[in-house]
């Protein structure tokens, strides 16, 4: 059993409200975590880990053209005199900072094993080694020229910066990511040129809009490129208000190995996805069975990523082969856009695109006043020190006697020459060498240009508008050094748009062969292989006879109308083969038991057809309404006994009128623009009738004529058709002369 303590007797017990105290502590914990763990500052795009990382190794003097120094030293000094957390922690920082796959421009130039884009882990700090790069010492330019401010370190043994001068736009150019107490960032890697083109035009035009930026910044530039295939609208938007996300693709291309062979090679992946683990991902759905177009996968990746997919056969189009993998893979993802970032170190907010390269420049103009200022001061004491030494050049002699005579030489010479404390300090510290004539000379030259210099920087301290020309000469150096014309530079994420439509993946498993699709007058169907140039041989059932005959591929599907109005869908490649007679369609599809087929034909996407009843009503549909998706059909023309459907044709391009036959052999043409589209229902009437009702409708050019079969299938066609052209629903006229005595136009 726990013992219990009781109070002390004297009293010296303090009661604290419970609920007080953990609030209290848990606002420290997570002010805590926001400032100085989770969240970058808007002016440097650095977390603390970080910045204390670049200026630790900036004092061990690890500069782009000195040599590496052993990790492990690094990390000792960032522990030891800024950042008191564990070594580990540290250490991964340093290796995210130097891998070329996770940050757009590293910071960090390593040495040795700094893991892969595999998965794979750095080797031990104790086996590699580091040094700063040139973008990092950018991030760090005139830290000791009084830019920015210092605070003491957690022992107050030392100093460190609140914040880098940051001449590099390091925020959105290497972006970041955190997780902080009740908010998150997540800034996507954009394109330092481009930045810096966005904020030279901001810089010339302040109330520049989300909409003019993006034309600058189109889109994030990630380290492993890939493809982004969001429209352009979402990405204002996301730029706008801070907040969106971005579907990033793998780069991908068809590679021929001959014979009608090929394969899929993927030679760019999405950010931040590990290509191991991808690869492993992709083998299970495999053997679930969740990827029926693919074959195999191999990782054959050296220095450049190189993976190869097999398709299950060579008829797979590839198009939809990747699209089956984007939908259940990582080779496409969603990188979110979260600008939650401390502005001016303090505050934490969510940013738009503007605000953040708003703030960026505010910095950086606060950067060059300061160290303006800096400079001055450095000038003021030099100039008062060579003042002093031109006094003493002028009265070299008498100088020289009150430093040999004279108990308190200092005073002294202040008092004679009316000198500053600094001038007679500077002066009694001068060498011997430095008496000659030549060196006056060089004092005075070096007094003129210090004096002009001064002039220089107080008109500039003076004037805003030369600062912001200063600050815009700085970003296009800086454009220059790591713009778009650099290697590093170079924009690697691209833009595209996803193919539009649902992709059937049972389609995709069917080979495509030439098939001719064989319906008799009952119902029965079948397919013959290869295209028939000759169907008289073709043999049916006792009292059946040919009705359908027309190729197809086994990957169409034909479309069916029947007399009730209903539409149904078949697959070609369903179809049962040649031998024989074959098949009722009744077998597959519900057609009801007194359902005569109307009209039979290849489905073409796109396209409209006309339909028609026998009371002479019907509509124009388009045609991907009419596919069912059930063997029960899809009901488009409503008809009611004894009323059934006529007719179904299907608009050719360029046709502008109907034609319309009835049963009392009268026949009408009309605008195609006076019948309506419809998704289903009766329609219009189509011509008005006595007796009996309607035998055929057809659309047709009407410059091109009205064009007909005869019983002996010659093709008539007669262009003078004044006489038929009326409005609809009337009633017509006699045909022309040589008119089927069916009262079919073919």
């Amino acid at each position: 059993m726990s013992e219990i303590i009781s109070p002390p007797p004297d009293g010296s017990a303090e009661s604290i409200n419970l609920r007080e105290a953990l609030e209290e502590r848990y606002l420290a914990y997570a002010l805590s975590t926001i400032m100085h763990r989770a969240l970058p500052d808007v002016r440097d795009g650095l977390k603390p880990v970080h910045r204390r990382l670049l200026y630790a190794m900036r004092q061990l003097k690890l500069n782009p053209e000195q040599g590496f120094k052993k990790c492990a030293r690094v990390v000792g000094d960032v522990i030891g005199k800024y950042h008191p957390h564990g070594d580990q922690s540290v250490y991964d920082a340093l290796v995210r900072l130097a891998q070329e796959f996770a940050v757009r421009y590293p910071l960090v130039d390593g040495q040795g094993n700094f893991g892969n884009i595999d998965g794979d882990n750095a080797a031990a700090m104790r086996y590699t080694e580091a040094r700063l790069t040139a973008v990092a010492m950018a991030l760090l330019d005139g830290i000791d020229e009084n830019t920015v401010d210092f605070r003491e370190t957690y022992d107050g043994e030392d100093s460190e910066p609140i914040v880098l001068p940051g001449a590099f736009p390091n925020l959105l150019a290497n972006g970041s990511s955190g997780i902080a107490v009740g908010m998150a960032t997540n800034i996507p890697p954009h394109n330092a040129g481009e930045l810096c083109d966005a904020a030279l035009h901001l810089i010339k035009h302040p109330n520049a809009t989300a909409a003019k930026l993006v034309e600058f910044v189109p889109g994030p530039d990630f380290p492993t490129g890939g493809i982004i295939i969001d429209d352009h609208t979402s990405i204002e938007a996301a730029y706008k208000t801070g907040r969106g996300g971005f579907r990033v693709r793998a780069r991908w291309e068809t590679e021929d190995l001959g014979r009608g062979t090929w394969c899929i090679v993927i030679t760019e992946m999405p950010y931040q996805v590990q290509k191991g683990r991808l690869i492993e991902k992709i083998a299970e759905l495999m053997q679930a069975r969740k990827l029926p177009l693919l074959a195999d996968i191999r990782d054959e990746s050296a220095e450049d990523i190189r993976l190869v997919l097999e398709p299950r056969s060579r008829t797979v189009d590839a198009v939809v082969l990747m699209e089956s993998l984007f939908k259940v893979t990582d080779l496409e993802t969603r990188i979110s856009l979260n600008m939650n970032v401390l502005s001016r170190g303090l505050v934490p907010n969510v940013l738009s695109l503007r605000d953040v390269l708003r703030q960026w420049l505010d910095h950086r103009k606060e950067v060059l006043v300061r160290r303006t200022e800096h400079r001055l001061e450095k000038i003021a004491h030099r100039l008062e020190v060579l003042g002093g030494y031109l006094v003493a050049y002028l009265n070299l002699d008498e100088v020289i006697r009150i430093i040999r005579q004279e108990d308190n030489a200092k005073a002294s010479l202040m008092a004679t020459f009316k000198l500053s404390d600094v001038q007679a300090e500077a002066i009694l510290n001068m060498r011997l060498r430095s008496l000659r004539k030549l060196e006056e000379i060089e004092i005075r030259t070096e007094h003129d240009a210090l004096t002009v210099e001064q002039g220089e920087l107080k008109a500039l301290l003076g004037s805003e508008d030369a600062q912001w020309a200063r600050i815009s000469d700085e970003i296009k150096e800086t454009r220059t050094k790591f713009g778009k014309k650099t290697e590093l530079g170079k924009r690697r994420t691209e833009f595209a748009e996803a193919p539009e439509g649902d992709f059937d993946l049972e389609a995709a498993m069917i080979e495509k062969e030439p098939v001719t699709v064989v319906c008799s007058e009952k119902g029965w169907i079948r397919a013959m292989k290869g295209h028939l140039t000759d169907t008289s041989t073709l043999s049916y059932k006792d009292g059946d006879k040919e009705r359908f005959v027309f190729n197809a591929e086994t990957t169409d599907k034909l479309v069916l109308l029947s007399s009730s109005g209903k539409f149904y869908t078949l697959g070609a490649d369903r179809l049962p083969g040649g031998r024989g007679h074959g098949e009722p369609v009744r077998l597959m599809a519900d057609m009801e038991a007194g359902d005569e087929i109307v009209s039979l034909m290849v489905h073409v996407p796109g396209a409209k057809l006309i339909v028609a009843s026998s009371d002479g009503r019907g509509f124009v549909v388009a045609e991907q309404e009419v596919v069912a998706n059930t063997r029960k059909g899809k009901q488009v023309l409503n008809v009611k006994l004894p009323t059934e459907a006529q007719s179904c044709s299907r608009l050719k391009e360029g046709d502008d009128h109907v034609a319309v036959i009835g049963e009392n052999r009268k026949l009408l043409i009309f605008a195609l623009e006076e019948l309506p589209e419809m998704t289903r229902g009766r329609g219009n009437k189509l011509q008005s009738y006595k007796d009996g009702g309607m035998s055929d409708a057809k659309t047709f050019k009407l410059a091109d004529g009205l064009t007909w079969q005869d019983s002996a299938g010659r093709t008539w066609t007669v262009d003078k058709l004044r006489d038929w052209i009326g409005k609809r629903a009337q009633a017509g006229r006699l045909p022309p002369k040589g008119f089927p005595r069916n009262n079919r136009f073919s």
